[in-house]
């Protein structure tokens, strides 16, 4: 995926887009979600129509079941409510209360995130636009057309929701986020993206603000 960014079942790699200024959006407490005890991939991963936009089903019984979507025993030691990324296994874990987090698998760039250590999601958008760097453009003149900005839809790299990751403030231009390409999940050939569904779950259970921690 050309961006360096995370994307649940997800990537994380420094992300490819031009950082032009944009308004954090309103955010709201996320509700607290039940999960289910026992996980049901063929509704978890089903078509879904969203914001005027179809997502495909992914055809998860092709996917290595340890990249689903599953409630674990909490693998980190972190706060409840943190984001932590591991490089090496390719998981994304959200920490739940009592010891329990939401595993998801994530997709790296071939790179790996180039840095380590805490961050927040600063905010998070449904259905981003994505706008490869100029950079990008000079390896791969056929993306000049998106030089403005690709419009949100299924074949966006962003995919469906994106999660914004700032350290001290500052943009690192990595990104959690959906991703057009289910068979990148859990292995180093995107940049930061897991599936659309996931990240969609994702989403509606984290706040702007949530600390991240990727190790």
């Amino acid at each position: 995926m050309p961006r360096q960014p995370i994307s649940a079942a997800s990537s994380f790699n420094p992300a490819p887009l031009e950082p032009t200024p944009e308004k954090a959006p309103i955010e709201q407490a996320a509700p607290e979600i039940m999960v289910p005890v026992s996980p049901d991939y063929a509704s978890m991963y089903s078509a879904v129509g969203d914001g005027g936009h179809a997502l495909p089903a992914i055809p998860f019984t092709k996917v290595d079941e340890r990249f689903l979507r599953q409630m674990v025993d909490d693998p980190t030691g972190e706060k409840p409510g943190t984001i932590v990324v591991n490089t090496t296994d390719k998981f994304l874990c959200l920490v739940l209360k009592g010891g329990k987090a939401m595993r998801y698998g994530v997709g790296l760039g071939r790179q790996g995130y180039s840095w380590k250590g805490r961050a927040i999601v600063q905010w998070k958008r449904k259905w981003p636009t994505w706008t490869p760097p100029s950079a990008m453009i000079r390896r791969d003149r056929k993306l000049e057309k998106w030089r403005q900005g690709m419009e949100p839809g299924v074949s966006n790299p962003l995919g469906s929701r994106a999660l914004y990751i700032f350290k001290d403030g500052v943009d690192t231009l990595y990104r959690i986020h959906g991703s057009p390409d289910w068979k990148s999940i859990g292995k180093s050939a995107s940049s930061g993206c897991v599936f659309n569904q996931d990240v969609m779950d994702l989403y509606e259970r984290v706040p702007g603000k949530t600390p991240l921690l990727v190790i």
